[in-house]
C-alpha cells in the first residue's frame, strides 16, 4: 500500500504525489510543468500518467528510452539475468560486463575498445577526467561554455551554466573556451565561423592555463545548451590544436550517441574525429544506469592504481545494455534515425515558417532543438514563450524538453523506434501546441 495519502476525490492523484514530493525529496529534484506530470506506465513512445491520461513522449526521459518504454527484449534479458545473478560488485569477474564491453568495442570509433563502467554519466565524466589526468601527467581541463558535464563538484564545474554550478569555490584546472553556437556567433555561421571558435580555443589554452593542458572535453552537440551542432569542420580543428599541446580529446557522447543522430553511431563520427577518450550513459540501456568511458588500451594502461564502482558493471544493467545495443543493431538504428530525423526536420522547418518568434531550427537526427526568439532580427532569446510551448504541448497530451542558456530551446528526442506515423502525430500536436500561444 503506498504511504502516500489519499487526495480528496476533487484533487488529482498528480497534487497529491506533487505535494508528498515536495515534503520528502530534495528541492533540486524539480519536475517539469506547474502542475508537475505523475507517471505511472509506459510502452514505446507513449506514456500514462495516475490519473490515466496518455501522452505522446517525444523526450523519452532526456533521450534515455532509446528503444522505447518498457522495451520487450529488455525486459526478458533483465528479468532472465535477475532470477540468475543480480549484484557482486566489480571484485568479480562476471561474463556478461566483459561481453557488454565487447559489443561497444564493436561500434566505437577506431582503436577505441577499453572501458570502465560507471552508474551514470556524471561519473563516466569523472573517470574520462581522471584518466587523461593520469596519462598525460597533467591536470588543466578546458571545456566549452554552455556546456553540461554533471551534477558532481567537478563536473557541475565543468558546466558552464550559471544555473546548474554549484556554489562554493569549486575545483581548480578547469577553463572554458567558446561555445561553437553559430546561431549566436557575432560572425554567423560561414566558413569564418570556425576560424572564430578555434582561435578562442587557443587564446584561452595560452591565457587561461599553464599551456600544457591534459585535455579538451565537449559534447560532440551540446544538449542542455540547446542542441548546439558545431560548424563542420570545428571537431578537427579542435582536435589537433589540443593535441598540439600535449592533451587528449574527450568525446562525451552522453546525448548523441548510439545512433541519435543519424547515419553513424556517434555523434563524433560525422565529422571524421576519433577522440582520445569517449564517454557515454542515457540510451547506452534505455534507462537501467550504466555510465561507460572507453579509450584506448595505452591510455587506459595508465591508471594502475587500485579505484572501484560497486555498482559499476552491475550484472542486470549490463544485461540491459547488451539487449538494448542487440536491438538498436537489429533495427540499424542509425539509419532509423536518419530518416526519422529528416521527416522531424522538414516537420519543425514548415513550423518555423509559420511562426515568426522560431528563430533556428537545428540538430541531428532524432536530436532537434527549436530556439525561441522575440525577434528574429536580433535574435533575442524567448524564454517565457518557451515555458508558454512547454505547458501547451502538456495540453496537447505531448511530451517534449526544454534547454538553452535562457530556457528559450525547446527539445526534441524521441525513442529511435519511433514510427513515421506515430512521429507525424508528434508532429501535428507539437503544431497544435505552437497554434495555442501564437500571437
Amino acid at each position: 500500500m503506498s504511504s502516500v495519502q489519499t487526495a480528496p476525490e476533487t484533487e488529482s492523484r498528480a497534487r497529491a504525489l506533487a505535494a508528498a514530493q515536495a515534503d520528502y525529496l530534495f528541492p533540486w529534484v524539480r519536475p517539469y510543468y506547474s502542475e508537475p506530470l505523475a507517471l505511472s506506465e509506459g510502452e514505446g513512445v507513449w506514456v500514462r500518467d495516475v490519473d490515466g491520461d496518455e501522452y505522446l513522449d517525444l523526450f523519452a526521459g532526456i533521450l534515455t528510452t532509446s528503444v522505447g518504454h518498457c522495451n520487450p527484449a529488455v525486459l526478458d534479458a533483465v528479468r532472465d539475468q535477475m532470477e540468475r545473478l543480480g549484484h557482486t560488485s566489480a571484485l568479480y569477474v562476471t561474463e556478461g560486463q566483459i561481453e557488454a564491453a565487447r559489443a561497444l568495442a564493436e561500434i566505437t570509433p577506431g582503436s577505441l575498445r577499453t572501458t570502465c563502467f560507471t552508474n551514470s554519466g556524471t561519473e563516466a565524466v569523472e573517470a574520462a577526467v581522471a584518466t587523461a589526468r593520469l596519462y598525460t601527467g597533467r591536470h588543466e581541463i578546458v571545456a566549452l561554455r554552455l556546456s553540461y558535464s554533471g551534477r558532481s563538484t567537478l563536473t557541475s564545474h565543468m558546466t558552464a551554466q550559471g544555473a546548474w554550478r554549484l556554489p562554493g569555490g569549486g575545483t581548480d584546472g578547469v577553463v572554458h573556451a567558446r561555445s561553437p553556437y553559430a546561431y549566436r556567433s557575432p560572425v554567423g555561421g560561414g566558413p569564418e565561423a570556425t576560424d572564430f571558435f578555434i582561435d578562442d580555443l587557443v587564446e584561452v589554452i595560452e591565457t587561461t592555463t599553464g599551456g600544457k593542458p591534459a585535455a579538451f572535453f565537449a559534447e560532440t552537440i551540446q544538449g542542455v545548451a540547446g542542441v548546439i551542432v558545431p560548424p563542420p569542420d570545428y571537431f578537427q580543428r579542435a582536435a589537433e590544436v589540443i593535441r598540439s599541446y600535449g592533451g587528449l580529446f574527450i568525446g562525451d557522447e552522453v546525448q548523441a550517441g548510439f545512433g541519435r543522430t543519424g547515419e553513424h553511431w556517434f555523434g563524433i563520427e560525422h565529422w571524421g574525429v576519433e577522440p582520445d577518450i569517449m564517454v557515454m550513459a542515457k540510451g547506452i540501456a534505455n534507462g537501467y544506469p550504466v555510465g561507460a568511458t572507453v579509450t584506448r588500451p595505452e591510455i587506459a594502461e595508465a591508471w594502475q592504481g587500485p579505484s572501484i564502482s560497486t555498482y559499476g558493471g552491475n550484472s542486470i544493467s549490463m544485461a540491459a545494455l547488451r539487449a538494448t545495443l542487440g536491438v538498436m543493431r537489429s533495427e540499424d538504428v542509425p539509419a532509423r534515425a536518419a530518416e526519422r530525423g529528416a521527416q522531424l526536420r522538414a516537420g519543425l522547418e514548415a513550423l518555423r515558417s509559420a511562426h515568426t518568434w522560431i528563430g533556428d531550427v537545428r540538430g541531428l537526427g532524432l536530436m532537434q532543438g527549436v530556439e525561441l526568439v522575440t525577434d528574429r532580427a536580433r535574435k533575442t532569446p524567448d524564454g517565457d514563450r518557451a515555458g508558454a510551448l512547454l505547458e501547451a504541448a502538456r495540453e496537447e497530451r505531448l511530451l517534449i524538453g526544454r534547454g538553452g542558456l535562457n530556457g528559450q530551446v525547446i527539445r526534441i528526442g524521441p525513442s529511435l523506434l519511433i514510427t513515421e506515423e506515430e512521429l507525424d502525430e508528434g508532429i501535428r500536436r507539437f503544431g497544435a501546441a505552437c497554434r495555442r500561444i501564437d500571437g
